[in-house]
């Protein structure tokens, strides 16, 4: 391979990431746009956030809680070592509330519902139900993309504050029922020294890890190409690239609201 062949190999490369993300972004502007136009559609969006939010709802809650409960044994027998078990609701609260709960909120809900809107989308491709809407004189984006991002920005700040809350009660189940940490400085802790910057900062987290994940997901799936080892792949990449925008987006975030 010639030195010319190889910088048009890489140009035509560079060309065609570069058209991949216009068009990534293009789409989710033509879905946040389609949020704001008519023919509006709320129960495709109350539908969504069910699916997304309400059915999610269990596994937010065990996961909070396993969390919670190992910061709490972690967190005790670190803050032992120094003589400073009273500070133990602080810690578990802003570690929480500023980074586990998002970022574990959203990882969650991507493996189960960013995957399952990814599939139901490469599927409807597959079988062209996609084109029977565009036949039908009915937009595709705003039937089945738009729905999904606005049910995302408003699910997952509240999950990721329930996740929050029963993680930071998990915390105090086993640092201060089981391994005897002082119960009034754990709750004190946290009034004196939790602000709203920190849960200020652990919701805009949430708000654009709903849209990340719906965005990549939705796309994976619409793009998808029309056989069966299409949707899965679109599957299998919707979760990986939603996965790591989430914790690329968190530091990008932290490093900002910090």
């Amino acid at each position: 391979m010639t030195i010319v062949s190889m910088i048009e190999s890489f140009g035509e490369y560079l060309l065609e990431s570069v058209a991949a993300l216009g068009n990534f972004i293009l789409f989710l502007a033509s879905a946040v746009a389609h949020v704001f136009m008519p023919p509006y559609k709320p129960r495709l969006a109350i539908r969504q956030i069910r699916t997304i939010g309400a059915e999610s709802f269990l596994l937010i809650a065990l996961i909070g809680t396993f969390t919670g409960m190992v910061l709490g044994l972690q967190g005790y027998n670190t803050l032992r070592r120094f003589g400073s078990e009273g500070a133990l609701g602080t810690v578990v609260a802003l570690v929480l509330v500023r980074e586990l709960g998002p970022v574990l909120a959203a990882l969650m809900i991507a493996a189960r519902a960013g995957s399952a809107m990814a599939a139901e989308l490469g599927s409807m491709q597959a079988t062209e139900q996609v084109d029977a809407l565009t036949v039908m004189a009915i937009n595709p984006v705003q039937y089945l993309v738009s729905p999904r991002v606005l049910a995302g920005v408003i699910s997952f700040p509240l999950l990721t504050s329930i996740f929050d809350v029963i993680g930071i009660w998990g915390g105090y189940v086993v640092g201060v029922g089981l391994m005897g940490a002082p119960g009034s400085s754990y709750l004190n802790g946290i009034a004196q020294n939790m602000t709203a910057h920190d849960i200020e900062t652990g919701l805009y987290k949430a708000l654009v890890f709903g849209v990340v994940v719906t965005w990549v997901c939705c796309y994976k799936g619409y793009h998808a190409r029309r056989m069966a080892t299409g949707v899965s792949r679109a599957t299998t990449e919707a979760v990986v690239l939603s996965s790591v925008l989430i914790l690329a987006w968190d530091y990008f975030m932290t490093s900002v609201l910090l």
